[in-house]
């Protein structure tokens, strides 16, 4: 309960900056509360005062009718002025919400995406948010169920308060039945959730993988488990059906009739020894039912308060997250200049107990080239990731051009260094933007000029509408190879001063690397490189080459150096050239 209340209370605060929304809503609630009092005793002055007394002539039925007319339009404005404001500040503040955690999750470090499924982040943002809505409808309903009930209950008392005391009576049998409904259905919806999660993890995967899925005719396995998270799914709303179909309107229902069947009674014992007015008797029971009705509209609206809680709290898990990117210094200014690197004994682990790299230290000066080679896992990749600050290292240090890497605005690296990786994702938009990656101020013209500058322009200027063409999602219309020149034009229209290729040219065939190898020496002269290598014929002309081992450096040196040394680097390109006994 008191977890509850908290997260009640965060997301209320998102209602703030709109409270002259709801705060008309609920003024206007008020009122419609008062026209509800106000309507019934309109028919009981005319049943009482005329009908009973056979005095009704037709100048006083039009009054009153046209009185009942009036009123009756009046609440229906009134209930317009009430929902609307209402679910108008609703939606701003869910847009503010759905903002606020699309912004977070662009600050978040990598170390959250690595461990947490695509679909579960989806769900979040889009099913978790707009529950809000209706969570923030059940505050409406609380607040114009209590000015029904109040005011309902005064009039009752009003015109008798014995009776009205009885039908006050069945109120703590609805708040025990509210207490056990609030404790038991935020189980079965947090459950429900959960479960919607999975499904769309698995629906999200499904969708990324249909081409894996389709060439290894693993239709039937991913059927058979979207099948069993969607059962699972189909039984926690089953779940949550029975509870609210036991403990919401049948319980109200239940109670109303029973005070109704108790006020009757009452008025019949009283009738027995003095007269008992039509009309009173009228009043008092549309009393009663304006006394339980807003009840049953406020218990069914717990069941979206109980998905409204438990969205809330996944939200917020997110909203609250610390696993940041790497932070700068406070007052980084620095600027990058000549773009040399050096590391010094730098150990870095993904999650901060088993170690990935140990002790790494070489230094690139600048406008020279340091390639990175070793097995898969050997720690390549992560120290491109660590410099890249999209994680940080343990201990040891990392400069650029002689001060600490934490000293530069990571906007400052991020301009300073370009990142041209294995796998290159293209926008859904045209050619050009990918390019520029929809940066107003890079021209048409440099656009053009990078595409050139590695070659990229052979297959660009044969696309219908050339650097205009469209662009569906992912670029899966263009080959690897194309889709990696892209990728190289836009890194070069940056003009970085750090070039990082993390083995940049592994997807591409060997005719389409031979015609961009002369447009990546062009790209490296004058900018300090680090390549990641696969092909090591790629990097015979590095200035320096580490070969790396379990997260450490076993041996250094140029190529004809580690070749003399005939040793890791030496069996390695003997086997990449069939050279092999």
């Amino acid at each position: 309960m008191k977890e509850q209340l908290q997260i009640m209370k965060r997301l209320m605060g998102y209602t703030r900056p709109y409270k002259k929304q709801f705060i008309g809503a609920i003024i206007a609630a008020g009122l419609l509360a008062a026209v509800n009092v106000l309507l019934p005793q309109v028919l009981q002055r005319y049943m009482d005062d005329y009908l009973s007394k056979m005095s009704a002539t037709t100048a006083v039925i039009f009054a009153f009718g046209g009185l009942y007319a009036v009123g009756t339009v009046i609440k229906a404005l009134f209930q317009f002025f009430q929902t609307f404001l209402f679910a108008m500040g609703a939606e701003r503040g869910l847009e503010d919400v759905r903002r606020q955690l699309f912004k977070k999750l662009h600050s978040l470090g990598m170390r959250y995406f690595d461990q947490t499924p695509a679909g579960s982040i989806v769900s979040r943002v889009t099913n978790d948010t707009m529950t809000l809505t209706d969570f923030w409808n059940v505050i409406l309903s609380v607040i114009v169920g209590l000015f029904s009930i109040i005011s309902s209950f005064v009039t009752m008392y009003l015109l008798n308060a014995k009776i009205a005391m009885t039908v006050l009576a069945f109120l703590p049998v609805l708040l025990i039945a509210i207490w056990y409904y609030s404790h038991y259905s935020s189980k079965v919806y947090r459950h429900m959730r959960e479960k919607l999660s999975e499904l769309n993890t698995k629906l999200n995967e499904s969708i990324e993988g249909i081409g894996i899925i389709q060439q290894f005719r693993q239709e039937k396995r991913i059927a058979t488990e979207f099948e069993a998270t969607n059962s699972e799914y189909l039984a926690s709303r089953n779940a949550m059906i029975r509870t609210n179909s036991l403990l919401l309107s049948p319980i109200i229902n239940l109670l109303y009739s029973l005070a109704l069947v108790a006020v009757l009674w009452l008025f019949g014992l009283i009738s027995l020894h003095s007269y008992v007015e039509a009309g009173v008797v009228y009043a008092f029971t549309t009393y009663t039912a304006n006394f339980f009705n807003p009840m049953t509209n406020m218990m069914d609206s717990l069941s979206f308060f109980q998905d409204g809680v438990v969205a809330g709290s996944r939200i917020f898990r997110i909203l609250d997250n610390t696993e940041y990117a790497p932070a700068q210094n406070p007052d980084a200014s620095a600027t990058i200049a000549t773009g040399k690197i050096e590391f010094k004994h730098v150990s870095f682990a993904y999650d901060g107990v088993h170690e990935i790299l140990h002790d790494i230290s070489f230094v690139a000066n600048p406008g020279e080239t340091v390639a990175l080679v070793g097995h898969t896992g050997s720690g390549k990749s992560s120290i491109i990731n660590v410099m890249m600050r999209f994680y940080e290292f343990g201990t040891g240090q990392i400069l650029i051009d002689d001060v600490d890497i934490h000293d530069y605005p990571i906007e400052e690296l991020r301009a300073k260094l370009g990142l041209v990786l294995q796998d290159s994702f293209m926008f859904y938009g045209d050619v050009a933007s990918n390019i520029r990656l929809f940066n107003t101020s890079i021209t048409d013209e440099q656009v053009v000029a990078a595409a050139k500058f590695v070659q990229a322009d052979r297959f660009i200027e044969k696309l219908p509408n050339q650097y205009h063409a469209r662009v569906i999602e992912g670029g899966s219309q263009f080959s690897s190879g194309e889709r990696q020149l892209l990728s190289f034009a836009r890194t070069v229209v940056t003009n970085p001063k750090i070039l990082v290729l993390d083995e940049a040219t592994a997807n591409i065939d060997t005719e389409t690397e031979s015609v961009i190898q002369e447009g990546l020496r062009r790209i490296r002269q004058g900018r300090t490189t680090i390549a990641i290598a696969h092909r090591l014929s790629t990097i015979k002309d590095a200035n320096l080459i580490l070969v790396l081992d379990a997260g450490r450096i076993i041996e250094r040196g140029t190529h004809d150096e580690l070749l003399a040394q005939q040793g890791r680097y030496y069996d390695m390109y003997r086997l990449q050239n069939g050279d092999v006994d």
